[in-house]
């Protein structure tokens, strides 16, 4: 099968032929600052079809809401409008008013309807949306939008809040002499615990893609990628993935296509999530360890994921992670108040490959190994079952001092 290439650090959305991006500042955070970009717009001439998952906080952003109604109405579809620096969460009649005149002012500019515009927004919750502000950057961006890097490289920018950096990944691959493209930019860094994060990812094809296969594709991804992350396990209002896809390459992919091009499409999609999850978990405020939480050997597949999350998201497993402290019995501890089928007599623990644990039995011959194992940026947790054959892999962080002083006040 071909091989797909995965790229990251790239422009992102403007790699994809048919689409272009706009990065632009209109001081939304209202602190006199006119050189951060805090409006991205994303825009396809051609129409597209679209998919997209959401957060399942009962406190919904109105952008969230107004997003949902537009993909329910099913298109077509021609962009979106992402600020950073404001949730418009918590604000109510005024707050959806608010997106639904950011999407007409854009569908007025560009002669679209404003069904065809997705609204997105991120950063403090219960504050108004300064729309002179953000009106005025819009029509700015309207007339910036372009396809070159510098384009995609802004809007990626303009999403960020308390990132330190920008997320973009572009993943290509050739079918019958032709090349294809999904690319992808995101954000977020806190408040990340899924069903999604803090977090806004935006994806684009050159694909023509009926409106269910692209969903279902989607939501597959999203599933195993953007939901097995925590940093600091909270849900947010405003958590959105899109996706658009253009036609431009005059290709379609379906459940009617051969299979080795809808197997390919789909790894793209999922590629691209996962890349745009890790640089996200990668980025998580203040962290100082990535730690793969991985479950194997489980009754099901919902005991798996409870063992991980319920590790992932231990305050105590990961103040010891940041002590570079290999405390497997804080590990042993969470799996065991998981609410999982677990039998301590049949459980192994091990960082990386090393035993901690064996068959309920500590290993403690072998410390000198875990700590230096624990010391990396990077490691792994493995707790085998031995009750199933059911896995469950989250990526998670440590909890530091710097996350509290940091999110102690706003």
């Amino acid at each position: 099968m071909t091989p797909l290439i995965v790229t990251l650090d790239t422009p992102g959305i403007t790699d994809v032929p048919g689409f272009e991006v706009a990065g632009v500042p209109c001081d939304i955070r209202e602190k006199q600052d006119l050189k951060r970009l805090d409006l991205a717009l994303l825009f396809s001439l051609r129409p597209c079809t679209a998919a997209g998952t959401f957060t399942k906080n009962a406190v919904k952003a109105p952008p969230v809401l107004l997003c949902q109604k537009h993909l329910a109405e099913g298109g077509p579809f021609h962009g979106i409008i992402a600020n950073s620096g404001n949730a418009n969460a918590c604000t109510g009649a005024e707050g959806l008013a608010d997106a639904q005149a950011t999407a007409q002012r854009a569908a007025a500019s560009l002669n679209l309807k404003p069904t065809s515009f997705f609204v997105c927004s991120t950063g403090r919750i219960g504050q108004p949306m300064p729309m002179p502000r953000l009106l005025k950057g819009l029509e700015r961006a309207v007339t910036e939008k372009g396809r070159t890097p510098e384009h995609g490289n802004k809007g990626a920018s303009a999403i960020l809040t308390s990132d330190t950096r920008a997320k973009t990944v572009t993943v290509s691959f050739t079918y019958d002499g032709k090349k294809h493209f999904v690319a992808g930019m995101a954000k977020g860094a806190g408040m990340i615990q899924p069903n999604m994060a803090t977090m806004l990812a935006f994806l684009a094809t050159d694909f023509s893609v009926p409106r269910s296969f692209l969903q279902k594709t989607l939501s597959e991804a999203v599933a195993g990628t953007f939901n097995c992350i925590t940093v600091d396990g909270d849900m947010s209002t405003n958590d959105t993935v899109l996706i658009l896809a253009n036609g431009h390459s005059g290709v379609s992919v379906g459940d009617k296509s051969p299979r080795e091009l809808r197997v390919l499409f789909a790894e793209a999609v999922w590629k691209a999530c996962e890349a745009l999850a890790d640089k996200i978990v990668s980025d998580g405020e203040k962290i100082t360890k990535v730690v793969e939480v991985k479950v194997v050997g489980a009754a099901s597949s919902e005991d798996a994921e409870k063992v991980a999350r319920a590790i992932g998201n231990s305050l105590l497993v990961k103040s010891s992670w940041f002590g570079e402290d290999p405390n497997w019995g804080r590990l042993a501890d969470a799996a065991g108040y998981a609410g999982a089928k677990l039998i301590e007599a049949k459980l192994d623990i091990s960082y990386n490959d090393t035993p901690a644990m064996i068959a309920g039995k500590p290993q403690p011959e072998l410390k000198p190994q875990w700590k230096e194992i624990v010391r990396a940026r990077r490691f792994t947790v493995t707790l085998n079952l031995h009750l199933g054959k059911a896995t469950f892999r989250l990526l998670a962080t440590d909890l530091t001092d710097g996350y509290v002083n940091y999110n102690k006040s706003e």
